[in-house]
């Protein structure tokens, strides 16, 4: 079960715009992206999976809006632009990323900030894409 951990009137509030079409699904999987992040780390939770304690529960929704900004911003809701260096759809022409270079991070810069901040993160976000 995937617990989301923000809502569209949350995304709103956090980015100061309407929340887009579609925004249900970009939560969902910006969520999946938070979860990676805390991995390893230690809060009580209620029976839905939620943080109880307000200030890590609010931590988590920012940080889970920060990631569904970022991911449309990026255009790239799914991390897959990891894999390439470039894309093109007209005429298709895919580029894998080769090795020795950066590919483009998987997790929102500000996400990682936000939780790391709140004290739910052991240590620094890496991002493994990266490396």
């Amino acid at each position: 079960m995937v617990v989301v951990y923000a809502t569209a009137a949350d995304y709103a509030a956090f980015t100061g715009k309407p929340a887009p079409e579609g925004i249900d699904a970009s939560l969902a999987r910006a969520s999946e992206r938070i979860d990676e992040l805390l991995i390893g780390a230690v809060y009580d939770t209620d029976d839905q999976e939620m943080p109880t304690d307000p200030r890590e529960r609010d931590a988590i929704t920012r940080a889970t809006c920060a990631q569904a900004a970022w991911m449309l911003a990026t255009g790239d809701p799914y991390g897959v632009a990891a894999a390439f260096k470039d894309i093109s759809i007209g005429s298709v022409r895919l580029s894998r990323a080769g090795s020795g270079e950066s590919a483009p991070a998987r997790h929102a810069p500000d996400a990682g900030r936000i939780l790391h901040t709140a004290g739910l993160l052991p240590g620094y976000a890496f991002d493994v894409a990266a490396w």
